[in-house]
């Protein structure tokens, strides 16, 4: 973040000046606070920020955003009407003062992937920040915009949402050159009720674009595939279809490395990511895309691609005594866990594959029938063995059994299910687990490794 003035900072949010000073940087934790920072006191559901401003202004805190009294010094305080919205109200009164490219990236699955992907690309020639993690809300998003420089070239925000109009707020806020929807599938199915619902969530962020700025849609879904915005250029990218703008063709495949070519405006390139799936030579083809339209080079991209470093749990391929883990554990969803066990039936095995499941959560009134497709799923992919823990873990082993599985096992108890997996691998066999970030799967991950 670029040094502030509190003056400054009341003007942008239309509020009274209580003191003079600057501020260095932001915080919305009070166990993180740092001298200079501006602290906003975020109330929710739990908590209440407010509670912890007299401490930080103790701790060195320049200033505190509030909006209600509380046992603090008034004369160290901003007062506004609602901090959280008039902290995204700041990021993008800041935003417009920093010169960087946005590149605004949302999509129900592989939206973290392809941020992380565009953020390595377009780090090959320009300074470049991107949305830590998955802080992708209305607080993660305005804190990214708070970290742009001066000298920050390109920015790559990640929105997400529940409802909507919080992809819109983001974006207006954000207020990105270039977009990227990766997937309409069936998450925040519970909150919006269908799929043609989501789509137009998602879209939020093709109307925040400029006139003219390129949309990368991925020409593979079904729904993505028929969006026509006039004023805007759109750019399809795919695998299956290939008579999208940017085609990929997957080559080979191994737990480590995927080839592929890249066919863009008539030509061909050969080349190659960390990990393995179609959907991640999905979030490679419109990372490549990104960076052409923003100035690289084919080559540069390419070459950017192929040292790309998989963020956080995802898809990393562990070998530990002669088994081979993929930890997947970041998320789930009826498309990605689809994603996931094609992949696994592909990859060759000196033993057995092995699909460690839970929960897919979020899903609504549909989730009973999504988890009893992931187990058909398991079954017509031939993986050889299905571990599912949960509460509706069942209906996956239902789903496999139905269609013929005889190797699936439900468990309730998670300490069952970790035990049961310790007691059956064996050197040589492939382990991929997978589940929604709140079943905790890692958990069960680490105490494989420490059993075997």
């Amino acid at each position: 973040m670029e040094k502030l003035t509190i003056q400054e900072i009341a003007e942008a949010l239309g509020t009274r000046c209580p003191a003079g000073g600057e501020v260095l940087s932001l915080c919305t934790d009070s166990r993180s606070v740092t001298p200079g920072c501006l602290f906003v006191a975020i109330q929710g559901e739990n908590f209440d920020g407010h509670d912890f401003i007299r401490a930080a202004l103790d701790q060195g805190a320049a200033c505190a955003l509030a909006h209600h009294p509380g046992d603090f010094p008034m004369d160290r305080v901003l007062m506004v009407e609602d901090t959280l919205k008039a902290f995204l109200a700041l990021s993008a009164w800041y935003r417009t003062q920093m010169p960087a490219r946005v590149v605004g990236i949302t999509g129900s699955v592989g939206k973290t992937t392809t941020k992380e992907m565009i953020a390595a690309v377009l780090s090959a020639k320009y300074r470049t920040i991107k949305t830590q993690g998955n802080l992708n809300n209305e607080i993660g998003a305005p804190k990214t915009l708070l970290t742009i420089q001066r000298d920050t070239q390109a920015a790559v925000i990640e929105m997400g949402m529940c409802g909507f109009g919080e992809i819109r707020d983001l974006a207006l806020a954000a207020k990105p050159e270039i977009g990227v929807i990766t997937n309409i599938g069936v998450s925040h199915m519970e909150q919006l009720g269908s799929r043609e619902n989501i789509l137009r969530a998602k879209l939020e962020l093709a109307e925040c674009l400029p006139d003219g700025a390129p949309l990368f849609l991925c020409g593979d879904n079904d729904l993505l595939s028929t969006v026509k915005i006039p004023r805007l250029s759109i750019i399809f990218y795919g695998i299956d279809n290939q008579s999208a703008n940017i085609c990929g063709t997957i080559e080979s495949s191994t737990p480590l490395s995927t080839q592929f070519t890249i066919s863009w405006k008539g030509k061909r390139w050969q080349a190659a990511i960390p990990g393995a799936g179609r959907h991640l030579v999905l979030n490679a083809l419109a990372a490549f895309g990104v960076g052409v339209t923003m100035g690289l080079e084919p080559e540069e991209a390419i070459a950017a691609l192929r040292d790309y470093v998989p963020a956080g749990m995802r898809q990393k391929v562990v070998e530990h005594h002669g088994v081979t883990v993929i930890e997947d554990c970041y998320n789930a969803s009826p498309d990605s866990m689809a994603a996931a066990l094609e992949t696994l039936s592909s990859f060759p095995a000196r033993g057995r594959r092995i699909f460690a499941a839970s929960d897919m959560l979020e899903l609504g009134a549909i989730s009973r029938r999504c988890h009893r497709q992931v187990g058909e799923k398991a079954a017509a992919c031939g993986i050889d063995l299905l571990l599912a823990w949960g509460e509706m873990a069942e209906e996956i082993v239902l789903g496999a059994r139905e269609k013929g599985m005889e190797q699936a096992l439900f468990f309730r108890d998670k300490a069952a299910f970790a035990n049961a997996l310790a007691e059956t691998v064996q050197p040589g066999d492939l382990v991929w687990f997978k589940g929604s970030r709140g079943m905790r799967l890692e958990e069960t991950v680490q105490e494989l490794y420490r059993r075997i």
